[in-house]
């Protein structure tokens, strides 16, 4: 089950949703998901595994390209497609990739997120067009964000999944590991404190974690792209980068459970979305 779209429509969002925990990070910034996460859901005799992708785009820089790698994989391996467009972007945004869906021959279902935003005439409207679009297709005007009409969403996507054995154990709620949840976390948090260039310039890593009966210890560098870069990061006096990490911290305690002591550090990775071995590092070569 594959979450695919256009940039800041609400796929996480609605991810998060249907598996119910915060495992795509969501901010009102384009781009905040770089990779392809997957969420699992699993009952007493189904198990589904959503994938949320990066935004559609065009890529500017190698970075963007491994992006959307991930996205056309989407295409390939997926059982059902869930097509997520909103109210306010234009329905005629990127015609060669809905093109693509629709010679892909898959089951699709269409969520018109945002619907809090709109009125019932202009909702209507978008339900025609996307009902002409996809021949077939179910579509469901949504609030992800208000959790409105998500239920018949599962219950759809029950009835188009083909039987097969389980892919995951059942307790199991993603396929990423505990480092890759910090990292976006904090990586969050620059994305909401930062503006501009700033947080697509970063990426973080994680050094080390150790963990203990009460305690989680983490050292995590913030790489940047430039030498100038560095200290917009860290701040006059160090308060911005202290600001990312007490924040960062109430998160991730929240996600773990314990108590949290979160060491941040920043480095300069020299034009690293541009460069194939620093890309491979940052897991952006597997796709």
């Amino acid at each position: 089950m594959n979450i695919v779209g256009n940039p800041n429509v609400g796929k996480s969002t609605i991810m998060n949703a249907l598996v119910g925990e915060k495992l795509s990070i969501i901010t009102q910034k384009m781009q905040t998901t770089r990779h392809r996460i997957k969420g699992i859901v699993s009952g007493d005799d189904f198990q589904i595994v959503y994938s949320d992708t990066p935004g559609i785009l065009k890529p500017s820089y190698k970075l963007q390209e491994s992006m959307m790698k991930f996205v056309n994989t989407a295409l390939i391996d997926a059982d059902v497609i869930l097509f997520v467009t909103d109210v306010v972007e234009k329905p005629d945004k990127n015609p060669e990739y809905v093109e693509k869906i629709r010679k892909s021959n898959m089951p699709v279902i269409v969520l018109i997120n945002k619907i809090d935003l709109s009125n019932q005439e202009e909702v209507l409207k978008l339900f025609d067009y996307w009902n002409n679009t996809f021949p077939g297709a179910n579509v469901f005007p949504i609030s992800a964000l208000e959790r409105f009409n998500i239920e018949p969403i599962f219950d759809r996507i029950l009835e188009l999944l083909p039987e097969s054995p389980p892919f995951f154990e059942k307790d199991q709620l993603t396929d990423r590991h505990e480092r890759f949840f910090v990292q976006e976390i904090i990586r969050e948090k620059i994305l909401l404190n930062y503006q501009k260039e700033i947080p697509y310039a970063v990426e973080v890593e994680v050094e080390e974690l150790k963990e203990s009966d009460k305690m989680i210890n983490i050292r995590a560098v913030i790489h940047v792209s430039r030498d100038s870069q560095k200290g917009i990061i860290i701040g006059h006096q160090g308060k911005m980068l202290k600001k990312v990490g007490s924040e960062a911290r109430m998160d991730l305690e929240e996600f773990f459970g314990k108590k949290i002591f979160l060491e941040l550090f920043v480095k300069v990775a020299k034009d690293w979305r541009e460069k194939d071995r620093q890309l491979k590092k940052f897991g952006y070569d597997s796709y």
